[in-house]
């Protein structure tokens, strides 16, 4: 399973929230692009300013030809429609961002829920092999980094459908200067292409490190006593200080990566707009007429958007920074390659007779070494055992068969008779 079908999994728990999610977003930039598109036309009209649409576009014509009534009279109800409009924007604004954190907990509650389940189911080699302080940064700082990618990727989606009805507004106004846009836009998403690549990678590298310092700042507290029984306190210090000021610089790395996309963002931005200025003036010269107020309305739709254009390249720089951590997450969750207890059907209901080790071997796993070799046991029910040996014998590993904390790799156990694998856990 990938990172994003991981995400796309636990998002589809939730199909209503993500339609809202949709729905709002949309609702949100239509009255965002009404009340942008009327704003001019209002404003040139409190200043006295004809406002003639004499061969503007016919999206500007209809909306303005729905109003009746004197050039006073229309004013004022544009006006009123404008701040409806904003204020309908910021509702469904407020709103979405509600559902939205809604939608972003019950996912990493839900990522969260998936792992402690999987980490109570699984068999007990796994934590033989895993670091107790590796299963802690996964749970803790790849789990928190997953909800920022979460979160990430849904403002990515209602940033997408605001670029998408700006866009759809602007080519009603003029297709020729929107292609132009389109250009100078691709071009820019280009150069932030190279800082969204190098952010996964400084992603990757920051994890890392993250998980170097955890895991060592675990053993220490750990191997405390051990520590200062052998005076060995400086040399844990400039282990940890080095493990830190790296991941310090890989944090540094990654911020001055994504920095660097605002200020191209907007450079670029500035760039477009003087350019649509130019090429306004040559499309748009058989209708000087209404030059200004076409233009201006272009261009305050255009500003609009460029944030909005900032923010879905912020974003995917954001996401691709998350995606190393997602995909360690993704990993973790995994269930296939990870060793899991085959469980019995029948009810343990207590002994009766006697529990039998017949013709027992066992070698733990990723070993060759057999630790048992045909080991027969008869232990009566009312009896004591002693097992007796040295260190390494197996006596543990006999005692840790029984409550099936492993099973043996040949032979079988026996409670009456009956295998005890047969039995629910």
């Amino acid at each position: 399973m990938s990172s994003n079908q991981l995400l796309l999994k636990f998002a589809l728990r939730y199909p209503i929230w993500i339609v809202g999610t949709v729905v709002l977003g949309f609702s949100g930039a239509l009255f965002n692009g009404v009340s942008i598109m009327l704003i001019i036309p209002v404003v040139l009209g409190l200043l006295g300013q004809e406002v003639n649409f004499k061969g503007a576009p016919p999206i500007l014509q209809q909306m303005l030809s729905s109003f009746s009534g004197s050039g006073e009279l229309q004013l004022f109800v544009m006006m009123g429609l404008v701040l409806l409009a904003i204020l309908l924007k910021n509702v469904t604004g407020y709103i979405s961002s509600l559902v939205s954190g809604h939608l972003s907990r019950s996912l990493v509650s839900d990522i969260r829920q998936e792992g402690f389940r999987l980490l109570l189911d699984v068999d007990i080699d796994f934590f033989v092999k895993t670091k107790v302080g590796d299963l802690l940064n996964r749970l803790g700082n790849e789990v928190n980094s997953t909800a920022i990618a979460i979160r990430t990727a849904i403002q990515l989606l209602i940033t997408s459908i605001t670029i998408l009805v700006f866009v759809a507004l602007l080519i009603s106004i003029s297709w020729k200067l929107t292609l132009a846009s389109t250009v100078l836009l691709f071009l820019v998403s280009l150069a932030n292409s190279y800082f969204v690549k190098r952010s996964k990678q400084f992603g990757k590298n920051l994890s890392d490190q993250s998980r170097e310092y955890s895991v060592a700042l675990l053993e220490m507290l750990n191997g405390m006593r051990l520590i200062k029984a052998t005076g060995n306190e400086q040399q844990e210090y400039q282990k940890l200080e080095t493990l830190m000021r790296a991941r310090e610089y890989a944090d540094f790395q990654s911020q001055a990566n994504s920095a660097v996309i605002g200020p191209i963002n907007e450079m670029a931005g500035i760039i477009t707009v003087l350019a649509i200025v130019l090429l306004g003036r040559f499309f748009f010269s058989t209708e000087l007429a209404s030059l200004s107020t076409i233009l201006l309305t272009y261009l305050l739709i255009l500003f609009r958007l460029l944030p909005f254009m900032a923010q879905l390249n912020s974003g995917r720089s954001a996401f691709a920074n998350s995606a190393p951590n997602v995909a360690i997450v993704t990993d973790f969750l995994r269930r296939d390659n990870k060793p899991f207890m085959q469980k019995g059907q029948i009810p343990y209901a207590g002994l009766t007779e006697a529990i039998r080790f017949e013709n027992i071997s066992f070698s733990y796993p990723g070993h060759d070494r057999q630790v048992l070799d045909q080991v027969d046991l008869c232990l009566p029910k009312g009896t004591t055992l002693a097992l007796v040996g040295a260190s390494g014998a197996g006596k543990s590993t006999i005692a840790e068969l029984l409550p099936r904390f492993y099973d043996p790799t040949q032979g079988r156990i026996t409670i009456d008779d009956r295998d005890l694998r047969d039995y629910d856990l």
